[in-house]
């Protein structure tokens, strides 16, 4: 006997569909950096990767096998791919996408519009155009917020506030023991021990002669602020051997900026890729950045990186690097840049280490975190950490933002002042 299975109807499906949700699993797609294009997947020859037709495979990739819906939900999605109706439904969600201000929604070229220089109805000597699609800043910021609420999740806590060092110092918050009053320290007194002191010295008689050795001021927990530069290395090899590491960092970076403009307002974050050479870019355009066929100029990055932190005011300085590859160019003074493939060059390794003592001697920090284990990068990060007493972290792009804001989290630096 056939059997029919009967589901709840669901007016109007597209408006059940969280974009929320979806956005989370359309983040690998939308930060792509250029990893998929290799392998063939949401790529049609002979049209960018930000085409429309990307966008609505993506979308119907994760309505059919994402988890992202109760039962009910999927089988109504099921039915309408078995019927045809799939298409329709992609549509409403993409407006629905543009209308909250996730993407926006490039029009196709019209083959048959007004042409501006011939003054007449007639078809464009260009080729058409199809539309295009761009994550908004919006939709970019969502991405970074999800992003961290998953990795402090991770972590098991929700929420962290700033720097503490080892240092104490005079303050508002108590949280330590009194000490003698110093010119220049915060007016915080500790009555008792001010009072204490006075009788010690002159005995229990009114009235009560209090001088400057008496005064006892309460401590507080020094809080610092920092300046950090994040180095990614963007080289060809970021997405090569069957993995792609640079869109974890790029996710890692956007969720650090989020981190910093929610629980670290008083610190700033850069950003600095290195490849051939090297260049600082704004945060908000991280995500349309991919990788290319290039060297790792590791040097070119710090002497980047140290200018940035030349102009923040902060107690603590920081570059954190996140590289797979060991140093393989450097810029020469007339400007060229020399180049060698196998890593590892005496001349690149000697002038790389040059630009690590000078952030040494500047007192910035360098964190290494590196996405591979090769013999020779492991002893180039070696000798980088030892130089600069800073740290090396042995992870995959599946822990990188793990050990990346535990780091910066949990940092205690002592800062002399």
């Amino acid at each position: 006997m056939k059997r029919v299975k009967y589901s709840k109807y669901i007016p109007n499906l597209a408006e059940e569909i969280s974009l929320d949700d979806l956005m989370d699993a359309l983040s690998d797609f939308l930060l792509e950096s250029g990893f998929e294009s290799e392998l063939g997947r949401y790529y049609k020859p002979g049209a960018g990767d930000d085409q429309l037709d990307a966008l609505r495979e993506a979308i119907r990739d994760a309505l059919l096998n994402s988890d992202l819906f109760d039962e009910e939900v999927r089988d109504q999605i099921q039915l309408m791919q078995d019927n045809g109706g799939m298409d329709d439904l992609i549509d409403e969600v993409i407006s629905r996408m543009e209308e909250d201000g996730f993407v926006t929604i490039s029009p196709p070229h019209d083959p048959t519009r007004i042409s501006s220089t011939a003054g007449s109805v007639g078809r464009d000597q260009s080729q058409s155009r199809p539309a295009k699609f761009e994550v908004t800043d919006k939709g970019l910021d969502f991405l970074g917020y999800r992003t961290l609420r998953d990795l402090l999740g991770s972590l098991g806590r929700a929420s962290f506030g700033r720097h503490d060092t080892r240092d104490t110092a005079t303050g508002i918050e108590t949280s330590g023991s009194s000490k003698l009053y110093e010119f220049g320290d915060t007016m915080n007194l500790d009555i008792n021990a001010t009072l204490s002191s006075a009788i010690r010295r002159e005995g229990l008689a009114l009235p009560l002669q209090i001088e400057y050795s008496d005064l006892h001021v309460h401590q507080c927990e020094y809080q610092s602020s920092c300046a950090t530069v994040l180095m990614l290395d963007c080289s060809h090899s970021m997405i090569l051997y069957g993995e792609d590491r640079f869109t974890p960092a790029k996710k890692v970076a956007m969720a650090l900026s989020q981190l910093i403009r929610t629980q670290y307002p008083g610190d700033t974050l850069s950003l600095v890729l290195f490849h051939d050479s090297a260049e600082e870019l704004p945060l908000s355009q991280l995500a349309r950045v991919r990788v290319g066929p290039y060297y790792t100029n590791t040097r070119e990055g710090l002497r980047l990186a140290q200018r940035i932190l030349q102009r923040q005011r902060k107690d603590m300085k920081q570059i954190i690097m996140i590289t797979d590859g060991k140093p393989s160019a450097v810029t020469l003074p007339d400007g060229r840049i020399y180049k060698n493939a196998f890593g590892l060059d005496p001349m690149v390794v000697s002038q790389t280490l040059e630009e690590v003592a000078k952030c040494k001697r500047a007192g910035v920090m360098i964190n290494t975190f590196m996405l591979a284990s090769d013999r020779g990068l492991v002893q180039f990060v070696q000798k980088v950490t030892e130089m600069c007493r800073g740290k090396a972290y042995f992870t995959t792009p599946y822990t990188l933002g793990q050990y990346l804001l535990m780091d910066y989290m949990s940092r205690k630096t002592k800062t002399v002042h």
